[in-house]
């Protein structure tokens, strides 16, 4: 579980970093995904950016909660989806704590642009978008197998007359 976060994390903030060094102005690259530098320092769709320190402390709040939901899951594909969701949270934390303009009120560096859509993400919010999406998927089917299992193990129990 730790390296999946771990992974996540260093993909995350190493693509930002090379994004960065290159310096793109505007949008760059064709087609339906190109490349857009944006400094978020809002929650998602820029939410709340007047105010980075809040949204600071919301987003340690929710990386602290993706940690305890990764330690305490119970099936191996919840754990590696959760797993992802902390890589992520805790990628996009690492923005607002270390970049400018300063501690606790950075942006994150969004900068995978979709055609058609208003906003930008990293790869922080894709890992946070398909681990949740993974999660509740393995939570769901597991849910439906331990039904299906004990549906079976009823009906082959003997049945009790009186």
């Amino acid at each position: 579980m730790g390296a999946i976060t771990a992974t996540v994390l260093a993909a995350d903030q190493v693509s930002k970093s090379l994004v960065l060094a290159a310096h793109p102005a505007g949008v760059v690259g064709p087609g339906w995904i190109s490349v857009r530098l944006v400094r978020n320092t809002g929650a998602s769709g820029g939410l709340a950016s007047g105010y980075p320190v809040l949204v600071t402390l919301a987003a340690l709040a929710i990386t602290a909660l993706a940690a305890g939901f990764a330690l305490r899951a119970r099936g191996r594909v919840v754990a590696l989806s959760l797993a992802a969701v902390l890589g992520g949270a805790a990628g996009n934390l690492s923005d607002r704590l270390f970049r400018a303009p300063g501690f606790g009120r950075g942006g994150v560096v969004d900068w995978i642009h979709f055609a058609g859509s208003g906003g930008s993400m990293d790869v922080a919010d894709i890992a946070i978008q398909l681990g949740a999406l993974g999660a509740v998927i393995a939570i769901l089917a597991g849910e439906r197998r331990h039904k299906a299992r004990a549906s079976r193990e009823a009906r082959q129990q003997p049945h009790e007359t009186r």
